[in-house]
Formats: structure tokens, C-alpha cells, sequence
């Protein structure tokens, strides 16, 4: 639901690389590589008045913060904040992906590599002016592996640690039960232990108490209401250097047309969309002047998930999804009878490309394709006879089951997200052809039905990182919910020991082609189960006022996102367009983008299922 927005992060949920993107191994192999180093309500000129010597950078978006807890983020809007706040042990180069010095310089493994040493930069500060150490590294590890509210987020990361120390200030030490491919794509957050250490239960924690929030990332979170905004301030002692803006804002809108005016009147500099600009709200603004409209390949992937039967981590059933969804032939049927060329067409109107596999194009080593015979492509006379084999056969103009009830289903709709209501009109006539009924939900919050399992189908979707670790690991028996309704990582209740042993499998190989292989195996398996069906890869659809950010890096560089990226980069970029100062009167500026003051519309809703509370970003997650 989420990333998902992940992990979260989407990020993510969440919480990983293109070079690594074949295996995280191979780059982590390669760990020689050392490190190179306002008020809110006011208008711009307001702000300006208030504090004429700063810049702001303001983004609007349309997600809101499920928590700023790196223990319990998985929405990408919030894992793209926890990516700002703290450093991560390593980070992905803007331009290829692959793995480059974050908190650790240099990572080395033992020979049989169960054994990961990381030096640890001695130039990384927490903002109350303590230094940051391997103890802190140790200690955010140690605490996800023991404590279980800890571990919500990104528990997988960890799970197959056997110890983790810090010998000294500057060496952290992992040993693992097992071979780990990521152990160069951790894309875990490091707290400081001084400060965390006292925080008592953690799956209640949601670290929005008191600030300024003590970091060492490339920002400082400095203020937080909820559905309303984040607003961060410029950490002058990164070590990578300060942050071109001096505040970062992101403002939480609703309603995403009234984002987009308030772009076009110099409100914000920079709009997101939920969690991309509509064809109609980027079409509105091509041609404005001071705007610009960026466009790449996206690292999303959107889909139609089925309820497969949610149960707990021992096997206890609960919720109420339809029964029909169990009989493989009935998913596989749904999936048969959506138009996915329409969808790209009529919905996306061509900012999207065709859904094949679960990884999206962008990460080449390890998106996957279906063969000819194999391929559940576009094919309704099928569909109703695999329905009339599973024992739904037409009694009259409606499907009937041998109960002699009607097959009606129920399919979960983000109410601020304009593709899944036009999606949900195609898929009632394409099912109502085949006697289906179909009640489309419409809600704000999705996640509450979902983590309860109260669903048949939901429009779902997460970010995906460079490296695939995390969102294959969504799909895990491990993911799975202790209690019935409880939060967790797992994506919409799959369990299955085959998955699974092809899981821990590509997790143990170092071997970029081998590991991708068994990627491919995971993929192919959940296209043939039809516990969810990838409909299409979104393009990263955004904009930003020229006349406020002079510059700003996209992720990739050549042609990518700049919101939700794997990284800073954008935000840390960012440069004021002249002088630094906000300006509504549209000249020069600084009140949005790029690192300084964000505000973020966030659009409430659950975040476009961009994880179910973690990136059910459809992940995005999460990240």
C-alpha cells in the first residue's frame, strides 16, 4: 500500500542498487571503495519577513507521516524524512546506483564472509554536538534483534545477524548465521544510543515529542503537525557539507489540484503529486512559466493484490476475505480480464509502462518478463473458463459459487488517489462482463482494513530500491503479523515455503548472475500464484518552480526522480535560484525545493496503499 512508498520506505519501507542491483555482495565485495569524501500558513513574502536571511525550500505532497520513528516508518513519505534526519551505514551513488561511503567508510568481510567489519567515519556529529560511533551502529542493530518493536520496519535486514559489537569507536563488527548479500544495501537508519537508549516501548515511540530531533543526517527535524507538515532546518556540520537551502518544509495537502495551484502561485516550489502529477495536472502546468516538469522512469510498481487469507506468524486465520480468492484459478481469471494497454492508455495516458514483473525496468539486473506461454495477458474467454472450471459457473448474468452465492467482491481505493477511482470503473465493467460483482472502497485510510485482513482485493504498490532484497522479503512467513490487526512488514498476508526457501537462497548468494537467477525464480512464482498482478511502472511525475531552485539532482542522474529517491541527493543538492530568500511574487526565491525548509503536501489516504503503513506506498515505499 505504500512504498508503500517499503519499508518504508519505501522505506520501507523501506526500507538497493544497480550495481549491487545484480547483488548487493558484489559491491560489498568491492568495500575498498572509501568515501570522498516561517510560519506555514503564511505566503512566501510572510515568511521572507519573518526571516529574511533564510531560504526555504517547500514541497508539497500527498502522503502524510505514518511516524518519524526509523523503527516504525515504512510510508515513504515518512523513510524519504528518516533518510534526512540519520545517516545510513552506506548510500547509492545518484548516478549508477551503486553502493558508496555513508556512516562507514570502508566494509570489509572475512573470508567465508560471515564476518563484515565497517570503519566508521570519525567526522559524523549528532546536532547536539556528540560524536557519532560504531557503539551507536552497534546499538540500533543490537536493539532491532532483541526487541520486536524494534524490528517492525526493517527487522529483515537483521534477522539472519548472529552478533553485532563495536570493538572501538570507529570499527563495527556484524557476524551472520549465514551469507548475506546486502550486507553493502543495510538500508537501516542509525539512531544515537545516548538518546534511545531511554525510550521504553518502542512500538509507541513515534519520536515526535521533542524538538529539534538530534540526527546526523543532512537535515534537522525541527517541527511536526500532524497531516499538516515537517519542517527541517540544514545540519551545518554534515560531513558531506550543509545543505544548499537552510529549511526543508513539506506540506501536507489533501486535495493535490490545490498542491499544483499552489505551485503555480509560488507557494510551494515543489509538488509531488500523490504520489505522482495526473496526466491533467501536468498537462495544466506545461508551458507556465517558472515551471518545470520533470519526468523519468519510476521505481514504483502498481498493482491489484488479493487477499490470499490473512493469518498470524502461527497460523491463526482472521479477517473476512473472500473465500473464492484461495482457488488460484479464480485470481488468475481476475488477472486474465484486465486491460492493462487501456489502464497505460485511458488512465496513465502514457506516463507508465505495461506491467510485466515485480521489479520495474529501471533496475535492468533484475526486472523480469514472463514468457509467451506463461503470460496472463489480456484474454476474457479464457478468464470465464478457468472460473467455469473452478466452479463459479453463470447463472443467468452473474457468477455463482456451488454455495449458490453470487461472487461478489470487495476491492480496497485510496480516496486521494485519482488512478485507483478511474481503475476501479474499468476493472467493475470488465468483471461485471464476466458476472463479478465488484464494491469499490474508496477510504483515507486503507491501512486499518488491510492490517485487519477486511478486504478481497486492494490497489497496491511500493518503491523499489536498487537492490530487491526488501520487497521480495515482504512476501515472507517472517513478515507476517504476531497478533491478528498487529502492524507489520508483510505486504498482503502471502506465506509459502517454496517462496520462501527461494528467499533465504538469493539472500546467501554473493554471485550477481546466480542471485539474479533466483530473483527471477521469485518473480516468476508470484506471477503464476495471482496473488497479485503488476498492472503498470508509474513515471516519476513531478514539478518545481524554476524562479525558487536553481538546481537539483535527479536519481538517476542522466533521467530519474527527485522525490522519494534512494538517498539525499535531491534535497542536499538543491540550490536557491538567486540569493536564497522566499519571494511570492515569483522571482527569485527559495521557498521550495532542495534541502532548506520542505513542505510536503502529503495527501492523507494511506498513501496511495503505498504500503500498508509502511510504503504501503502502494513499499513506495517505502522508499
Amino acid at each position: 500500500m505504500v512504498e508503500r512508498v517499503p519499508p518504508p520506505s519505501a522505506q520501507p519501507r523501506s526500507r538497493l542498487r544497480v550495481l549491487l542491483a545484480s547483488g548487493a555482495a558484489a559491491l560489498a565485495l568491492a568495500a575498498g571503495s572509501v568515501v570522498p569524501g516561517m510560519p506555514l500558513g503564511a505566503a512566501p513574502q510572510q515568511a521572507q519577513a519573518a526571516d529574511s536571511g533564510k531560504s526555504t525550500l517547500t514541497v508539497a505532497v500527498a502522503q502524510s507521516v505514518d511516524s518519524l520513528s526509523p523503527f516504525l516508518a515504512q510510508k515513504l513519505m515518512s523513510t524519504s524524512i528518516t533518510r534526512l534526519m540519520y545517516d545510513f551505514l552506506t548510500n547509492y551513488d545518484p548516478k549508477d546506483n551503486h553502493a558508496i561511503p555513508g556512516l562507514a567508510t570502508k566494509w570489509e568481510p572475512s573470508a567465508d564472509k560471515l564476518t563484515w567489519t565497517y570503519t566508521i567515519r570519525p567526522d559524523s556529529k549528532w546536532s547536539d554536538g556528540q560524536q557519532a560511533t560504531a557503539e551507536d551502529a552497534a546499538w540500533t542493530f543490537n536493539k532491532m534483534m532483541t526487541d520486536e518493536a524494534a524490528a517492525q520496519a526493517n527487522g529483515n535486514f537483521v534477522a539472519n545477524f548472529k552478533k553485532v559489537t563495536a570493538p572501538s569507536p570507529t570499527q563495527l563488527v556484524i557476524e551472520l548465521k549465514e551469507p548475506q548479500a546486502t550486507m553493502a544495501a543495510l538500508d537501516v537508519p542509525i539512531v544515537p544510543k545516548h538518546l534511545w537508549e531511554k525510550v521504553g516501548d518502542f512500538s509507541k515511540f513515534n519520536n515526535d515529542k521533542a524538538f529539534p530531533i538530534v540526527g546526523n543526517g543532512p537535515f534537522v527535524v525541527t517541527d511536526y503537525k500532524v497531516d499538516q507538515y515537517v519542517k527541517l532546518k540544514a545540519n551545518k556540520d554534515f560531513w558531506r557539507g550543509k545543505p544548499k537551502f537552510d529549511e526543508l518544509v513539506f506540506k501536507t495537502y489533501k486535495d493535490q489540484d490545490a498542491a499544483v495551484a499552489a505551485l503555480r502561485k509560488g507557494e510551494v516550489s515543489f509538488v509531488a503529486g500523490s504520489p505522482a502529477l495526473t496526466p491533467a495536472q501536468a498537462a495544466s502546468l506545461k508551458g507556465e512559466k517558472n515551471i518545470k516538469i520533470n519526468e523519468g522512469p519510476g521505481r514504483r510498481f502498481f498493482a491489484l493484490a488479493t487477499n490470499p487469507g490473512a493469518q498470524t506468524k502461527d497460523g491463526k486465520k482472521f479477517g473476512n476475505g473472500n473465500k473464492a480468492l484461495l482457488d488460484q484459478k479464480v485470481r488468475q481469471a481476475l488477472f486474465l480480464s484486465v486491460d492493462r494497454k487501456t489502464i497505460i492508455d485511458k488512465v496513465f495516458q502514457g506516463h507508465a509502462v505495461e506491467g510485466q514483473g515485480y521489479i520495474p525496468p529501471r533496475f535492468s539486473a533484475y526486472h523480469w518478463q514472463p514468457t509467451a506461454e506463461q503470460s496472463l495477458a489480456y484474454d476474457p474467454a479464457k478468464a470465464a473458463k478457468l472460473l467455469d472450471e473452478a466452479g463459479y459457473g453463470l447463472k443467468g448474468d452473474q457468477r455463482v459459487g456451488k454455495d449458490g452465492k453470487p461472487l461478489d467482491l470487495r476491492i480496497l481505493c485510496h480516496a486521494t488517489d485519482p488512478n485507483d477511482k478511474a481503475i476501479g470503473k474499468y476493472l467493475k465493467e470488465w468483471w461485471g462482463k464476466l458476472g463479478i460483482g465488484l464494491k469499490v472502497d474508496c477510504l483515507d485510510n486503507v491501512s486499518v482494513p488491510w492490517y485487519a485482513g477486511e478486504y478481497d482485493l486492494a490497489f497496491d504498490g511500493w518503491s523499489v530500491n536498487p537492490d530487491p532484497d526488501f520487497v521480495l522479503g515482504i512476501h515472507t512467513c517472517a513478515a507476517l503479523p504476531a497478533k491478528a490487526k498487529d502492524s507489520a512488514t508483510t505486504d498482503n498476508f502471502i506465506c509459502d515455503k517454496k517462496y520462501d526457501e527461494l528467499y533465504k537462497k538469493q539472500l546467501a548468494e554473493y554471485d550477481p548472475a546466480k542471485r539474479t537467477g533466483i530473483v527471477n525464480e521469485m518473480q516468476s512464482w508470484l506471477y503464476d500464484s495471482g496473488y497479485m498482478s503488476v498492472i503498470a511502472y508509474p513515471n516519476a511525475v513531478e514539478a518545481y518552480r524554476t524562479d525558487q531552485i536553481k538546481s537539483i539532482t535527479t536519481m538517476p542522474e542522466a533521467a530519474g526522480n527527485i522525490y522519494g529517491q534512494d538517498g539525499y541527493w535531491s534535497w542536499w543538492s538543491a540550490a536557491p535560484a538567486s540569493g536564497g530568500s522566499s519571494d511570492s511574487s515569483g522571482g527569485s526565491g527559495s521557498t521550495g525545493v532542495v534541502i532548506g525548509i520542505i513542505v510536503v503536501v502529503v495527501v492523507l489516504a494511506g498513501g496511495g496503499l503505498f504500503i500498508a503503513k509502511r510504503r504501503r506506498n502502494t513499499a513506495d515505499d517505502r522508499e
